[in-house]
């Protein structure tokens, strides 16, 4: 093909004014390959809103607020809205984003054909591609991400959509070995899925000056940090337990979610409080000062497909403890980078003694990811799409 590659991208994970972090990587990953001369792309980013009195609830009444059309970055976004019905709606919501993508992408498309439909989240995106590309008659990709097949793979009022999504996907993605052997395990062709590992900003996540950055800070000893949102699954409650080993030591709490409260409780009623600095919802570009400043990333997460919050700690030369979850051990593969522990605050503690005591230099850190790029992040995807298309 000698003309550029037209692609509409979709995808429920995007960064909005309301949430500038929410899909962050998959920003990144859309603007390298937006960047490309080979490819002309066009992104989609479905909106849920319930109906009204729920939509006056502050969790959505600044998100009614963001255009349906907007740049964002750099790039031109469409973000129409559809029907969320919370809690209960999701088998639903494959059809409900198809429809109120449809309009538009019919319209877009007949200004200048799609070549490809890009779904960027496994579900509920993946199925919702899968009827938008149907009505254009093109094929589609699907990316798989963690929680998209580690939770909605195992509602079984979801599952279908996404195993026939899967079977109708022209190439399927996921973002780590492990994952893909868990699409496998529930029924997907292996055959179809290509490992495609997160990029990395290696100019932006860099070692800095430790001890000063602490000072900066105003901390002495030890300091962790965990980044990721406060819910259940990323299990945070896990390393605030762990601090009543450290009298000395302080933890950073970088994301913001629904167990904040929890946990405030949690380190009130284990005196360590004063030692937790809950940060709230922390700007990407501030992450890497943050990160680098600790003396370790604790992320012992429940589920995973390959956290960027483990893969940004060590290019900050920061050592990681984390769970036996996804593409953990395609990171971890020495101590250099960190420990594998269970879940479990005290397999927590003595990883930590064990990586103070025999600290590894941040550059030998940082090597263990020296080949994640978004570069090659972006030179793979355009070579899975180039052939898919050339294959149709």
């Amino acid at each position: 093909m000698t003309r550029p590659l037209n692609i509409l991208t979709l995808s429920t994970l995007f960064p909005n004014a309301a949430a500038p972090n929410f899909g962050i990587f998959v920003e990144r990953q859309t603007a390298e390959l937006a960047s490309r001369t080979e490819v002309n792309l066009t992104v989609i980013n479905p909106i849920g809103l319930p109906p009204w009195p729920l939509s006056k609830h502050p969790q959505y009444s600044e998100i009614g607020t963001i255009p349906e059309h907007e740049q964002w970055r750099g790039l031109a976004l469409h973000r129409p809205r559809f029907k969320l019905v919370p809690k209960i709606g999701g088998p639903k919501n494959p059809l409900r984003i198809a429809n109120a993508i449809l309009p538009l992408a019919r319209k877009l498309h007949a200004t200048s054909p799609f070549d490809l439909v890009d779904a960027e989240f496994f579900y509920p995106d993946g199925p919702a591609a899968m009827l938008v590309a149907d009505a254009l008659d093109i094929p589609f990709t699907i990316k798989a991400r963690g929680a998209d097949i580690h939770h909605w793979g195992n509602d079984p009022n979801c599952r279908e959509h996404i195993l026939k999504a899967a079977r109708k996907a022209r190439a399927l993605l996921a973002v780590s070995e492990a994952l893909k052997q868990d699409m496998i395990d529930l029924g997907m062709d292996g055959d179809k899925i290509n490992v495609h590992y997160t990029g990395l900003d290696q100019q932006k996540f860099v070692p800095i000056d430790r001890t000063a950055a602490k000072q900066e800070l105003g901390v002495e000893g030890p300091l962790f940090i965990c980044a990721g949102a406060l819910i259940p699954r990323k299990n945070q409650k896990l390393a605030i337990e762990a601090m009543t080993a450290f009298p000395d030591a302080t933890l950073m709490l970088a994301g913001q979610g629904e167990e904040e409260g929890n946990y405030r409780a949690l380190a009130q009623s284990l005196n360590v409080s004063g030692r937790i600095r809950f940060l709230g919802g922390v700007p990407h570009d501030e992450l890497p000062k943050l990160i680098a400043a600790s003396d370790i990333s604790i992320l012992v997460s429940k589920s995973e497909g390959l956290a960027n919050a483990w893969v940004e700690a060590l290019a900050c030369g920061t050592p990681i403890i984390i769970s036996e979850a996804g593409g953990a051990r395609e990171l971890v593969r020495s101590d250099v980078a960190g420990r594998i522990v269970g879940q479990d605050s005290r397999a927590i503690v003595e990883a930590v003694k064990a990586i103070l005591e025999a600290a590894p230099s941040p550059e030998k850190v940082r090597d263990t990811v020296s080949h994640l790029s978004w570069k090659n992040n972006g030179d793979q995807l355009l070579k899975i799409f180039q052939q898919v298309v050339g294959s149709s």
